[in-house]
């Protein structure tokens, strides 16, 4: 399925999400890797097979090998830490003080530019809510050099590609 398909697919009261999904494609304040990895990483964290099949098919060739596993990787990790993360901060207590005995090696040599990963990191944070989390990396990548038009861009997509998966997995519930 392409991004047209997947656009086509949403019913009219989803007509914004249409409309964003189509500008975000082409977002001009980030590269192409950043808006492309945005994509996947956020398609992925938003678990809905029909949104992760055609964002791969649409915005994977765009990246190469090594990004697109960057892509998914920031998507799995985030997965795992945005949980254990959220947990501590949330809770608080003597578990923010505990080492997190996690191993997170792909986030010392990602693959890719260290600031595009931390962007797609964030991205995925923003979908699964773990506010420290996107501290963090908001931190890193405005650090990199990213302004705060790419980091927004980056959560646009991340927002969108979220609502539009949430819209299909609706409409497939209705239709079954």
């Amino acid at each position: 399925m392409s991004l047209e398909a997947l656009r086509a697919r949403l019913p009219d009261y989803a007509r914004d999400l249409k409309l964003n999904l189509g500008s975000l494609a082409t977002e001009p304040v980030l590269t192409e890797q950043q808006r492309a990895g945005s994509f996947v990483a956020s398609a992925i964290a938003s678990r809905n097979a029909v949104v992760t099949q055609a964002i791969i098919a649409e915005f994977g060739p765009l990246l190469s090998a090594e990004a697109l596993v960057a892509a998914k990787a920031a998507a799995a990790i985030m997965g795992m830490n945005n949980v254990y993360y959220r947990f501590t901060h949330l809770v608080g207590g003597d578990y923010p003080g505990l080492p997190a005995k996690l191993r997170m090696n792909v986030m010392a040599k990602p693959g890719v530019d260290k600031v595009d990963f931390e962007l797609w990191s964030l991205a995925v944070s923003a979908i699964n809510g773990c506010g420290m989390c996107m501290e963090s990396h908001e931190k890193v990548v405005r650090h990199g050099g990213l302004s705060s038009e790419q980091v927004q861009a980056a959560v646009r997509i991340a927002a969108v590609v979220h609502a539009v998966a949430g819209v299909v997995d609706a409409e497939d519930a209705l239709a079954g």
